[in-house]
């Protein structure tokens, strides 16, 4: 059978399999008539009873009962696969008119076919019915959600852990694995479609998982990957430019994210209010919010010199504990809890800071949490390609960082006090994304590094060559005009760019690989290619005779 691919569906990279592993092992069936009810579609006679069991966008994820769905394509209709569906067992299909149009073409469909308007609005409340993900008479996990441009995948991990510290059973949806309570499953997207998600709900509810948190993206609400889901508790990091290839503005940036903060997806908000965008939120959402300041008035780039005067949740008393911080979190009622989180910068304690807020608005006990606090510092967990240490003389860092906030924090806490000591940082911008950064990001680089060296990231379908042009036009512009003292290179592949890097640091240095984090491909004129930053910095850093960290959790 010839290979092909379901039109909104991401492209698995070579090695990986594509079969959902998401679901639950058991589901009880759902009558079509019920499902063909919910979204005002009239299932004729006998296929009234038709027994539906799952759910699909993709027909090469289809399993015996499922209801397919066929969504438009910027190519190709889902319709178009739909024999293929169909004989992995697909009982109904459910399509628009476009998709209705092509199945009468082809051969004759023996299955009956649901025609709605728009389809991919109504998926979410059908991956909710069939599964019943969220069913009063069938109690699953706490839900928490993060959203915010930086720090969503940190947060997640920190209220896992902290959650685990104190006894749960819990589960995680988000950019680099997703876990029910066991073994990782590999993660495509930031958030699977609302399918996947609604099953990984009723999966985590049969292992009887206490809690699970979710990263929640601008592209996960905007193409209604989380529609149906309700969260217990929604949290918000931060918002600084990125993904405006997709939102156009930061109005529009801002208004995607505050859709998750409505009745309709959650009972409860946490918002960060270090920044405009957090404080705009929390006066305009209808939920019950908290919010938390993590900035002390006037301090840092980012904070509004009045302060965020009256937070519910208030960090103060910060000061350096190794590589990490320690700090209090204290509350506008009295309340004091003492943190640490050995990940270092300020960022860390904003996102350890978020998560222990988003922990009590879910009811947590502060003195039992206090316990687990003390007990097991759950704050210092390792979160893959985030602030990833691979060694210690050089420091020599992994970092997601692929904006211009994120790059600014990530240098800004990578920076030694040791006298003499550089910064060395490898970095390059996403092809096909938001171009207007590109420039950003290398006079930042200019500005808090101290040898800039710019390279490739992904460059998807563009010209890799003029993406590195722009990069490199902001930071030789910002080294002029500001009479900076830094050295900026230029060299690619990747590879040989983590090389030089390595090749440039002396023992007392700091080296910041930033950009892709935890990612293992990189997509180059629609190819895969094998690359780990991770990886590529270890095998440098080993070649020199450089002493590297066993326990990193780096896969070869």
């Amino acid at each position: 059978m010839p290979q092909h691919h379901d039109p909104g569906t991401a492209d698995a990279p070579e090695g990986q399999a594509s079969k959902s592993g998401f679901r639950p092992t058991a589901v009880a069936a759902v009558e079509l008539g019920v499902v063909g009810q919910s979204v005002g579609v009239t299932v004729p006679g006998a296929s009234e009873s038709v027994q539906v069991t799952g759910i699909s966008l993709d027909s090469r994820t289809v399993e015996r009962g499922d209801l397919y769905v066929a969504l438009p394509g910027a190519a190709r209709h889902g319709a178009d696969f739909a024999r293929t569906a169909l004989e992995a067992g697909a009982v109904a299909v459910l399509t628009d008119d476009a998709g209705a149009r092509l199945l009468a073409l082809g051969s004759d469909i023996a299955v009956p076919v649901l025609v709605v308007a728009e389809p991919r609005s109504v998926v979410g409340r059908l991956s909710r019915l069939i599964y019943r993900s969220q069913d009063a008479d069938l109690p699953g996990p706490s839900m928490f959600g993060v959203t915010g441009t930086n720090g969503k995948t940190t947060t997640t991990y920190f209220i896992n852990a902290l959650l685990q510290a104190m006894g749960k059973k819990t589960g995680l949806i988000g950019t680099i694995e997703i876990l029910a309570g066991g073994d990782p499953i590999p993660s495509l997207l930031t958030t699977p479609e609302s399918t996947d998600v609604h099953a990984l709900l009723a999966l985590m509810r049969e292992r009887g998982l206490d809690a699970a948190s979710m990263e929640v993206s601008s592209h996960a609400v905007s193409f209604r990957r989380v529609d149906g889901v309700v969260f217990d508790v929604v949290g918000f990091t931060n918002l600084t430019q990125d993904h405006l290839d997709l939102h156009g503005t930061m109005e529009e940036y801002y208004r995607t994210k505050a859709e998750l903060f409505t009745a309709e997806r959650a009972r409860a908000a946490v918002v960060t209010v270090d920044d405009e965008w957090g404080r705009r939120l929390a006066a305009q959402t209808e939920l019950p919010v908290t919010t938390l300041a993590t900035i002390q008035p006037g301090s840092g780039p980012e904070a509004d010199p009045a302060g965020p005067a009256g937070a519910d949740w208030t960090v103060t008393d910060s000061k350096p504990r190794g590589l990490g911080t320690e700090f209090t979190l204290r509350g506008r009622n009295g309340t004091e809890l003492r943190v640490h989180t050995g990940l270092p910068g300020a960022f860390n304690v904003s996102n350890a800071a978020l998560a222990l807020a988003m922990v009590l608005a879910g009811g947590a006990d502060p003195a039992e949490v206090q316990a687990a606090l003390d007990s097991k510092d759950p704050f210092t967990v390792a979160v893959p390609g985030r602030m990833q240490l691979v060694s210690t003389r050089p420091a020599a860092v992994v970092d997601f960082a692929h904006n211009t906030d994120a790059l600014a924090r990530a240098l800004a806490a990578v920076r030694s006090p040791e006298p003499a000591s550089k910064v060395i940082v490898v970095f390059g911008a996403t092809g096909q994304r938001d171009q207007g950064k590109r420039p950003s990001m290398g006079a930042t680089a200019a500005r808090l590094a101290d040898v800039v060296i710019v390279s490739d990231d992904d460059p998807h379908d563009e010209d890799a060559a003029a993406i590195r042009a722009e990069v490199l036009v902001g930071a030789t512009d910002a080294k002029e005009a500001e009479q900076l003292d830094c050295k900026i290179m230029e060299v690619y592949p990747r590879d040989a760019a983590i090389r030089e890097a390595v090749n440039l640091a002396a023992p007392e240095d700091t080296i910041l690989i930033a950009g892709r984090g935890h990612e293992v491909w990189q997509e180059v004129k629609g190819v895969n290619l094998a690359l780990d930053d991770r990886v590529e910095l270890r095998n440098a850093l080993t070649a020199r005779g450089f002493t590297v960290l066993q326990d990193d959790g780096i896969e070869s």
